[in-house]
């Protein structure tokens, strides 16, 4: 009669490589994944080449449990899938304790170093802000600048109000001349005024500024997919059991029930 014990797949890497091939999976442990660690797509799994070895059986328990949920949620490749298939509660605090989770997994998904940037971007607007109003007191980032306007009409400096650097091609009767212009040479190309070249750069800043918050949005919305949180609660059951019980309890709570159901199909053979 076959024991409990022997009734489980152990969460090593050969036996689990092995068993997902046994349910028709085909593994890949020597490609780079499309850029991420591991990628799951049409009962293919593939684990970048280039990871730690400490991270392989993370990662293989990562996709398939994207393989899992595919078979709960068919549409889950394009939708990104949703809590209340994966879980069968419209609980608002699973949200809340699955992205304790991910961030206790994957500390990318904090974010920090984006914030960080945006933080030192924040304070280098604020600076030239405060350059431009010692000599126009009532200058507003939300209005325009009409004396600026005025200044820059004419002046190549004007093309750096939308890139930080660029190449204008001056072209004459017998030669042309190509020079190049940046944000960090204002003060030697052109002869202006101090508050302008503080405002080019607080435009550049802005922009950059834009672009970290459209990054940092990119991330969260990805990490806040129903899919990639069920996915990173896999990984951390796997990594440290006891902690993901302290801080996502009731998610923990209600997986190991549906689990011990058959609710997760096939990842009902795998200790975790």
């Amino acid at each position: 009669m076959e024991t409990l014990l022997q009734k489980y797949i152990n969460p090593e890497k050969e036996e689990l490589i092995n068993y997902f091939k046994s349910l028709g999976l085909s593994v890949h442990l020597t490609t780079k994944a499309r850029g991420h660690q591991g990628f799951f797509l049409n009962g293919r799994i593939d684990i970048s080449k280039n990871i730690a070895e400490s991270r392989i059986v993370p990662t293989l328990l990562h996709e398939f449990a994207h393989y899992v949920h595919s078979k709960i949620e068919p549409d889950m490749p394009k939708t990104g899938g949703t809590l209340k298939m994966l879980f069968q509660t419209d609980d608002k605090s699973f949200f809340e304790q699955l992205v304790c989770v991910t961030n206790f997994v994957d500390e990318n998904s904090l974010c920090i170093r984006l914030y960080e940037h945006k933080a030192r971007v924040k304070t280098k607007i604020n600076e030239y802000d405060r350059i431009i109003k010692f000599d126009y007191p009532k200058f507003m980032r939300s209005k325009k600048f009409r004396e600026f306007d005025k200044y820059i009409k004419k002046s190549n400096a004007r093309y750096l109000l939308k890139y930080d650097r660029v190449k204008i091609i001056e072209r004459g009767f017998f030669k042309r001349e190509v020079k190049i212009y940046t944000i960090d040479s204002l003060e030697r190309d052109f002869d202006m005024p101090r508050a302008f070249a503080a405002y080019i750069r607080l435009k550049s800043c802005t922009r950059k500024q834009a672009r970290i918050s459209a990054r940092i949005n990119k991330l969260k919305k990805y990490y806040e997919k129903p899919t990639e949180l069920f996915a990173r609660l896999i990984e951390a059951l796997y990594l440290d059991k006891e902690w993901t019980e302290a801080i996502a309890p009731d998610v923990v709570e209600r997986f190991y029930a549906l689990l011990d159901c058959g609710y997760y199909k096939e990842l009902g053979k795998i200790k975790l």
